[in-house]
């Protein structure tokens, strides 16, 4: 008997991902996934959640949570996101995730999960204090995208581990259940410049919105006098701007400044260089904080106005997760048959 090539997936393309409402959002999720979110739903068909289960795997206010859901959509759309055209939905409405985790949890492998670095990063030396969620919170991850069989999932590289996951668990249940192709191996959509934006207050730290100090983000509900405070407060070093990227080596917060700017401006690294070569941030400053304030104060703006009324948002958000569930509700059904359960 000669193998077989495994029968690939041939249903549409489509796109998937979610942020979690867990704080403000800041530049750094601007420019490393929302703003390509907007751009992607003209290119694929596109589902956007806010990851409220996901949320949950730590401790989260019951009194805040729903306006954090809202907070997080509202930017969503505020960067771009038109709820005509992209499905934009809480994840916690729509009960196919969380059936279909289940499902996966028997399908997926304790020595996979073993594996997961996050885990061992965010419960640190409290393993026994922290969730059972926090640590199968990547099983949870592949239903998100498997139950939309999504084909593309932007991902940074703390998450390339997860979406390798989900392949297995993928590959893993179309052969136990003899179902070639029927989950497809979704591909990662590699971010490019802006995905990772670093802390304003130190080049070497990843922009976070648990870091305590608010001058090391910009957050996306900023004001115009905010933002420029901020970007003229950003720390630097007395040198001036060099001609080449290769000299920003060791400039660990000026390379992020240009980085910045490149991103806000369409830029390439090199590009910006080349306008501010010689020229110190005395200079440079001023040109970023407007350039700044020019694309990211009509996003507070637009954000400050949703949340004012969220009736408006809530309504987007409940359409969305109908619109979800009749993609997700038929994946799950069938996933039921298959398995054997009684009544699919």
């Amino acid at each position: 008997m000669t193998d077989q090539a495994p029968v690939t997936y041939t249903g549409p393309a489509r796109v998937l991902s979610g942020v979690q409402p867990s704080g403000a959002l800041h530049l750094g999720n601007y420019l490393g996934a929302l703003v390509k979110f907007a751009r992607l739903q003209h290119e694929i068909d596109t589902f956007i959640f806010v990851a409220d289960l996901h949320a949950i795997t730590v401790w989260q206010e019951p009194d805040a949570l729903a306006q954090q859901t809202r907070e997080i959509a509202a930017a969503y759309i505020a960067s771009g996101l038109d709820p005509d055209k992209a499905t934009i939905f809480p994840q916690s409405a729509v009960r196919e995730h969380a059936e279909l985790a289940w499902i996966f949890q028997c399908v997926a492998r304790l020595g996979w999960l073993d594996r997961m670095t996050q885990f061992k990063e965010k419960s640190g030396k409290h393993k026994e204090r922290s969730s059972v969620g926090l640590y199968t919170y990547p099983v949870l991850q592949a239903a998100d995208i498997l139950v939309y069989k999504a084909t593309h999932v932007p991902v940074g590289e703390d998450q390339k581990q997860h979406l390798e996951l989900t392949r297995d668990i993928a590959q893993k249940f179309n052969h136990d259940f003899g179902v070639q192709g029927f989950f497809p191996q979704p591909e990662p959509l590699i971010q490019g410049p802006g995905a990772r934006v670093m802390s304003l207050r130190d080049g070497s730290a990843k922009m976070s919105k648990s870091d305590p100090s608010d001058y090391s983000r910009i957050n996306l509900t900023d004001t115009a006098d905010d933002i420029a405070a901020k970007v003229r407060k950003a720390r630097t070093d007395p040198e001036p701007l060099p001609e080449t990227i290769e000299e920003l080596a060791g400039r660990a917060e000026a390379d992020n400044l240009v980085g910045i700017f490149a991103a806000l401006s369409g830029q390439s690294k090199a590009e910006v260089l080349a306008d501010y070569a010689g020229k110190g941030f005395g200079t440079f400053k001023p040109a970023l904080a407007e350039l700044a304030v020019e694309k990211l104060a009509p996003v507070g703006e637009k954000m400050r106005g949703l949340l004012g009324d969220p009736a408006v948002l809530d309504a987007i958000l409940a359409k969305g997760a109908e619109k979800a569930r009749e993609t997700a509700a038929p994946t799950l059904a069938e996933v039921k048959k298959l398995v054997g359960f009684w009544g699919a």
